[in-house]
């Protein structure tokens, strides 16, 4: 199965991620985290740098999980804001 190529918003949507849990990590390790987390070090390396754009939902919810973030807070800080919205 071959699968379609990621549009501009989903790779997009991977560098914000990347940077997210970067600046979650803070003064963490990468080791430490992905030991945390259950996922390799290359792996979250590749997260990281938006490498791997969509990584599967459990690896999100394990970082999500050590680096004591909420996923729904996360998922509204990755989404652009919606057609139309109003910034305050």
């Amino acid at each position: 199965m071959v699968r379609p190529p990621l549009t501009p918003d989903e790779r997009a949507r991977g560098h914000r991620l990347g940077a997210h849990l970067r600046a979650a990590r803070g003064e963490r390790s990468l080791p430490e985290v992905a030991a945390a987390s259950g996922i390799g070090v290359e792996t979250l390396r590749k997260i990281e740098s938006g490498r791997v754009p969509t990584p599967a939902f459990f690896t999100v919810a394990a970082l999500a999980r050590a680096l004591d973030l909420d996923l729904d807070q996360l998922a509204a800080a990755l989404d652009p804001a919606p057609v139309g919205a109003l910034s305050a």
